[in-house]
């Protein structure tokens, strides 16, 4: 390993590969692969650009000259073209020739999914707090906005938020959830259960995408008071009062509801420190009778072909926020242990980009 690190720190050999044919490709696509680390910042921001000005939006009614995109943008026509190459170089838009363009195959995914534009909007809180990452890592940063805006975090008494508090983090949450929801109850069938106890669970967006799969399935939402009331008003709406609850409390105080076989942690452990987080896996096996079934969805650490989502992205926001860490399904499965959970296993869901399922059995 160091002798490899030295060959390819050594300039000789790096004019070297880049010439001789059989390595050259390789050369490139190393250089490639470097710079797009180098550039992904601006990449992100041309993203932005294209998110905040509605650009995909415009495109998706057909094709459109600079010109055009630049008048409707109130864009000038230079900064029109501009971002249309960019984007264009991104795969977000294509070129249809003649200073036209039209909507590309990144870009259209993006209409489908406004979860994901909920979170580009959320990154410029993101970016201002990692604009100085050496601080970050050395507890010194200045800027704590993500710490402020998720409520709970290092709050003294969480359950006491305000809905002003808990509302931003909420609705963001919920935008995205939906796709978690398909991932999970696509590979995991509720059929044999009776009850489902949501810990965290927000507007109530998981529970309403399993109590409409499995219609004989009641559900219960455990959150901070504000945010169940929310989840409260979600299930009128949705037609559901009849058998989805939601009740308001902390889950580190306060006992949970009882009834459930199947408890739910869905995009909750990673948000917490690792003692916050055994707690509450305690606290979901005292949810439980001898036998229930925990659910643990989250993305994880290690994941392959998604490293850096886990360990570089969720690495660094968790970081950026002030509590949790990714941690890898083996991390997360001895911690399941030591709560008294047995019967650990993983259930491969179709984006483990997107979450990775636990599911875990209450010991006797």
């Amino acid at each position: 390993m160091t002798l490899r690190n030295r060959v390819l720190a050594n300039p000789r050999f790096q004019r070297w590969a880049a010439s001789f044919p059989l390595t050259r490709p390789i050369a490139r696509r190393r250089a490639r692969e470097l710079f797009d680390i180098v550039a992904g910042f601006v990449y992100s921001q041309i993203l932005f650009a294209c998110v905040r000005l509605r650009l995909f939006d415009l495109l998706s009614e057909g094709p459109q000259t600079a010109d055009e995109v630049a008048k409707r943008l109130a864009l000038p026509p230079d900064g029109a073209r501009r971002l249309l190459r960019a984007a264009a170089s991104l795969r977000l838009v294509e070129s249809r020739g003649a200073d036209c363009y039209a909507l590309g195959e990144l870009g259209a995914a993006m209409m489908g999914n406004s979860g994901i534009t909920s979170m580009i909007e959320h990154h410029a809180m993101v970016y201002a707090d990692l604009s100085d990452p050496v601080a970050l890592l050395r507890g010194e940063a200045e800027r704590h906005d993500l710490k402020d805006y998720w409520a709970y975090v290092g709050a003294d008494a969480p359950a006491s938020a305000r809905d002003q508090a808990v509302g931003g983090y909420t609705d963001l949450m919920a935008d995205s959830q939906q796709l978690i929801a398909g991932e999970v109850l696509d590979v995991y069938s509720l059929k044999d259960h009776r009850c489902l106890l949501d810990l965290g669970g927000g507007d109530g967006t998981f529970l309403v995408a399993a109590a409409k799969r499995w219609p004989h399935l009641r559900v219960i939402l455990f959150d901070l008071p504000a945010v169940a009331d929310r989840a409260r008003a979600r299930f009128e709406r949705e037609g559901l009062a009849d058998r989805a609850t939601a009740v308001g409390g902390d889950v580190l105080r306060d006992p949970l509801p009882e009834g459930a076989d199947l408890v739910s942690l869905v995009r909750v452990l990673h948000d917490h420190d690792d003692a916050v987080a055994q707690a509450i896996m305690v606290a979901a096996r005292r949810g439980l009778p001898p036998g229930g079934t925990l659910m643990v969805a989250e993305p994880m650490s290690g994941t392959p072909g998604a490293e850096p989502i886990g360990d570089a992205y969720f690495g660094f926001y968790l970081l950026a926020m002030g509590s949790g860490r990714p941690r890898t399904p083996r991390e997360l499965e001895q911690m399941l242990l030591v709560a008294e959970f047995d019967r650990v296993r993983a259930v491969s869901t179709r984006q483990p980009i997107l979450t990775q399922l636990l599911l875990a059995r209450r010991a006797g």
